[in-house]
């Protein structure tokens, strides 16, 4: 723990650091200081900015969770049963390497605008990272592992709940802590059309109205937002994989 906080001090820093320079090479008008943009986050920045987190998180929370349950089933499927495996191996190969933001007209045309558009954006684009670690972490376990236990006399269930599911549990938050950047990524984008509450929205609203100090504080809380639930995919791990170390 000690070396991760060592690690986010100075990552921090550096940040800081280049934000400072470019700050001064470039032009404070266009890139105010931190100090600026720090002090611009009052009580009243706070008290608009906490409808667009709320509903950048309950948008990154429905698509993570759908994303996740999808993936689970799918990538079970594909690794214990040989038809699964027959079916949708092709498909997932084909559409993988796919850009799915080529996707964005014909879903903006097809849910509407809004929520709909970015929960399904999302969904699609980090729900296959999820499907293919789950399938491929749960093919790569040792066929050993199952004799052990089943000589002991364990059953399916067992078997399941002892080996394949903590398999597919590790892959899942791991595949989870990459899809996060990706998730933002696109709530950011996705979020700057047919919306008028989310992070992304309020950041784009305010490079529009030129408000360089409210684009950048609202880049800083998305950061801080990233962030936090990083930490908090890692502490999930933390806790429910202490045997992964």
């Amino acid at each position: 723990m000690l070396n991760k906080i060592k690690s986010f001090l100075y990552g921090f820093l550096m940040l800081h650091a280049l934000w400072f320079f470019g700050t001064y090479v470039v032009n404070e008008r266009l890139i105010p200081s931190p100090i600026i943009v720090y002090a611009s986050m009052d009580l009243d920045f706070w008290s608009n900015m906490i409808g667009h987190i709320g509903a950048s998180l309950w948008r990154l929370f429905f698509a993570m969770s759908i994303s996740i349950l999808i993936g689970l089933i799918l990538g079970l499927i594909m690794s214990q049963t040989k038809i699964g495996a027959k079916l949708l191996n092709p498909f997932i190969y084909f559409t993988y390497p796919i850009p799915k933001m080529a996707f964005l007209p014909i879903v903006m045309l097809s849910v509407g605008l809004g929520n709909p558009t970015i929960i399904t954006m999302i969904i699609l684009i980090i729900v296959f990272q999820i499907i293919i670690n789950v399938r491929d972490g749960i093919s790569s376990i040792p066929e050993e592992n199952y004799h052990i236990l089943t000589v002991l006399g364990a059953n399916k269930w067992q078997l399941f709940k002892d080996i394949t599911l903590p398999a597919a549990l590790s892959q899942i938050l791991s595949s989870t802590r990459v899809a996060l950047g990706t998730a933002t990524a696109i709530l950011f984008i996705t979020e700057t059309n047919g919306t008028r509450y989310g992070v992304g929205h309020f950041i784009m609203n305010a490079q529009t109205r030129i408000n360089y100090v409210d684009m950048l504080a609202g880049i800083v809380v998305l950061s801080i937002l990233s962030f936090l639930l990083f930490l908090f995919i890692d502490t999930i791990a933390a806790i429910f994989m202490k045997w992964n170390k």
